[in-house]
């Protein structure tokens, strides 16, 4: 079966990973004139780890990733330190697989290695998808370029912004969520030692928080910052900021937070919308895949998993079902709505847990931070998440 893959993101590239081998005839269109991904990090957790050993790349993650040795809560003000969760080694004793933190670039450039290792020319650049026909053969897929590709099923993997959602599913229809974001990259060298720690770290205060967390061995240091507000700014992750803005949204916080803003090469800001879960993926010979059908606030830290689960569980139903796409896509989106659904519920609730008005003063912050962040709680809200067996779900 000739399956054409839209867009070359993480969860595209998986997805072909994951097809070509079972077999399949795998074509990637990009957009962009070559293979790059922004600076930031990723998270990922064992449920999206796994897939990707199972696929072949652990050596591969592992060379490129940092693996902390735990999570934890911080105070806005006062900087006081709970733990949160336990990683490293326990991550793979409790779960099986590793909790790693990669920088997205270098996350990508994996993926893309191993597609053209198994498909050398499987990846075609520069190709700006302008439509899809579909006919009892399968698809026609048209290019900008005058470029037409043929094939059995065509797989949007193109992002929120997919161009499939809208034309095929009727307008998108995203609403603010009242958070606007900060993201930025720093040296780990430019920083003091106690910021260099092997800990991915929350950082929670009132109406706003940061996450901090190493990548490339230590080598980096991840930094977002959520700040809520009454500002529509552009959903993009390449709009500039400068220090200053940035330092005022979080005045009042603990120095070391202002030690990682300076610190930061470039500090870019991006808007943080909200969609609705999608009832339905599919029409016909064409499905959605990840941010294309179920984007979500990264508040759970589960985008780039839940998009290489999908990858994944998409070819398994594939391979399940070669001669019966739609009993394929039915069942691919059977195994997958209600999780992912979710992802996207359990995201945007811990917006308000993190910002909650209780962690303004330290004795009502701690208080909250035994109530929501106890043994118990956390079980609950991430436990679900982690034990995740991409193998073992019903198709």
């Amino acid at each position: 079966m000739k399956i054409t893959i839209i867009g070359a993101g993480i969860g595209g590239l998986t997805a072909g990973i994951a097809l070509l081998r079972k077999g399949f005839d795998v074509t990637i269109l990009e957009q962009a004139s070559e293979l790059k991904e922004i600076g930031a990090g990723v998270q990922l957790s064992a449920n999206a780890t796994g897939v990707l050993y199972r696929l072949g790349l652990g050596p591969a993650l592992e060379a490129i990733a940092s693996e902390p040795i735990g999570k934890r809560v911080r105070l806005w003000n006062t900087g006081q330190i709970w733990p949160l969760f336990d990683l490293g080694a326990n991550s793979r004793l409790a779960y099986g697989y590793p909790y790693f933190t990669l920088h997205r670039a270098d996350l990508h450039a994996a993926l893309a290695n191993e597609v053209m290792r198994l498909k050398p020319d499987a990846i075609k650049l520069g190709v700006r998808v302008t439509g899809n026909v579909q006919h009892a053969g399968g698809v026609t897929i048209s290019a900008a370029n005058g470029a037409v590709y043929e094939s059995a099923i065509a797989i949007r993997a193109d992002g929120v912004h997919s161009g499939t959602r809208e034309s095929q599913f009727g307008p998108d229809a995203p609403r603010y969520s009242g958070v606007m974001a900060w993201r930025g990259v720093i040296k780990a060298s430019d920083l003091p030692e106690r910021l260099r720690a092997p800990y991915g770290t929350n950082w929670v205060g009132p109406g706003a928080h940061v996450i901090q967390y190493p990548l490339r061995n230590g080598e980096l240091i991840n930094f977002v910052g959520a700040v809520e507000g009454n500002r529509w700014e552009v959903e993009s992750w390449s709009e500039r900021g400068t220090h200053e803005e940035c330092l005022g949204d979080f005045k009042g916080w603990h120095e070391d937070v202002h030690t990682l803003i300076k610190a930061i090469d470039v500090p870019y800001k991006w808007v943080l919308k909200v969609r609705d879960p999608m009832p339905v993926w599919t029409k016909g010979n064409v499905t959605l895949l990840g941010d294309a059908c179920h984007p979500t606030l990264p508040f759970l830290a589960q985008g780039a998993g839940m998009a290489i689960e999908d990858g994944y569980i998409l070819a398994r139903a594939l391979a399940m079902y070669p001669d019966s796409p739609a009993t394929a896509f039915a069942s691919y989106e059977n195994a997958r709505h209600e999780r992912t659904a979710k992802v996207v519920i359990g995201s945007a609730a811990n917006t308000k847990r993190f910002h909650n008005p209780a962690l303004a003063d330290a004795q009502g912050a701690a208080e909250y931070v035994e109530r929501e962040w106890n043994e118990e709680r956390v079980r609950e809200r991430y436990e679900w998440l982690f034990n995740y067996d991409v193998d073992a779900v019903a198709l």
